[in-house]
């Protein structure tokens, strides 16, 4: 990982660089979908809950394919995944710009969108974790910010699109900017030097790390105890994420205002991500892991007491600050905790977890709402949730390695 100075080459921020804007077109491509919800309905007659559908297959598309193009990255290198799942999302961009029928769009949005994404999000957060040793937390939150940055960029865009054009046209458009900005930069990623100089480095700091075969980690508490840790994780933001602008309507606050605390919830968590890799790299991973997803679980709480528009802001913005904060500590643990030539493959798993729960928040949002006709149960099981979550991370134990001295800074 160092050069001849005993330094850390400067390529790994063009590593980090080019992790954000892949991860920012990848989630801004597949989250333009919303977007253009309403005109694509108009214009073909579709049901909105079947062209709604098409965000939740891609969801569970995204945890069947993580791990699979992870472990791909893993065997080839981060390069050719991440060119392949950039020619495959702008591809399928295209193809459900032409879809003919609900179903041809579910597969081809849904589906193949979905893979396409999961193509990027494991092997780039893999690469960059195995280009850092310091400045690992900060590094894995600034491409988790690149990817936080998709609401703010992608999304206006494909607004503006598709008020000037038919939804067929703008999202021909967003295939094309998504294939002309990702293709290329695929090409900036380069496997980690620890990785092409594992042979001379084994006896200094990573043969013990290197012992354990792919079984031994995948079978391993600390993996499973991550999978988990991130499914309740995600299980918990991701209801509050999906209907809290529901929630706000049905508080008497205009849609347009309540539209607004979306973006409130998204700008706060650019700041999260930054503030919480830094912390990371001061205190632990684990640690800040630990406080972060218990102040995200009480945070999900706070919204059942709040009905007026500045609070909503108050409770948007702390809760925004957490949750987007919390996310890249995974992929840190896991760079920490298993042998770098399998990172694509771990980091997969938990991204697998993930998509798995947040597939389930707006599906339990709406049944309680149908159920109840109220919001706050919704609000109190992603507290239980996220209670959860905190006392799984917190049962996590680092492995135990003569001489492998990153096991330190989580214990």
């Amino acid at each position: 990982m160092t050069n001849a100075s005993g330094t850390e080459p400067r390529y790994r921020w063009v590593i980090v660089a080019a992790g954000g804007l892949l991860g920012c077109m990848a989630i801004g491509g597949m989250f333009a979908l919303p977007v253009f919800l309403r005109h694509i309905a108009e214009e073909t007659g579709w049901s909105v809950t079947g062209i709604s559908s098409a965000m939740t297959i891609g969801f569970l598309a995204m945890a069947l394919a993580s791990m699979a193009w992870g472990n791909l990255s893993d065997r080839l290198g981060p390069r050719p995944v991440v060119l392949i799942g950039s020619v495959l999302l702008s591809g399928s961009l295209a193809l459900a710009a032409h879809a003919s029928s609900l179903i041809v769009f579910q597969v081809t949005f849904g589906l193949l969108v979905g893979a396409g994404v999961a193509a990027i999000f494991a092997p780039m957060m893999a690469c960059v974790t195995g280009w850092f040793e310091t400045q690992r937390s900060l590094a894995v939150s600034l491409v988790s910010a690149g990817m936080g940055m998709a609401p703010m960029t992608m999304a206006p865009l494909a607004a503006w699109l598709v008020e000037r054009h038919d939804w067929r046209t703008s999202m021909m458009i967003v295939a094309g900017i998504t294939a002309a900005v990702m293709i290329p930069v695929s090409f900036l990623v380069k496997r980690a030097p620890a990785l092409a100089a594992q042979a001379s480095m084994a006896a200094a700091q990573a043969a013990p790390q290197e012992e354990m075969s792919m079984k031994e980690a995948l079978k391993s508490p600390q993996f499973i105890i991550l999978l988990l840790t991130n499914f309740f994780c995600c299980a918990t933001h991701s209801g509050p994420i999906i209907h809290t602008v529901s929630y706000a309507v049905t508080c008497g606050i205009p849609l347009l205002m309540a539209v607004s605390i979306y973006s409130v919830e998204g700008l706060a968590g650019m700041g999260g991500r930054i503030v919480f890799g830094i912390l990371g790299d001061k205190l632990g991973a684990k640690r800040v892991l630990v406080g972060g997803l218990l102040a995200q679980a009480f945070g999900a709480l706070a919204y059942v007491f709040v009905s007026q528009l500045a609070a909503f802001y108050v409770v948007a913005a702390i809760f925004g600050f957490i949750y987007a904060g919390v996310m890249p500590l995974y992929a840190v643990l896991a760079r920490e905790n298993f042998p770098l030539k399998m990172m694509g493959t771990v980091i997969g798993g938990t991204a697998m977890a993930g998509s798995l729960g947040m597939a389930l928040g707006p599906i339990a949002g709406g049944l309680i709402y149908d159920t109840f006709a109220s919001y706050s149960w919704l609000y109190i099981g992603a507290w239980g949730m996220g209670i959860g979550a905190t006392l799984m991370a917190f049962t996590f134990k680092p492995f135990r390695r003569s001489g492998f001295s990153a096991t330190s800074a989580i214990a």
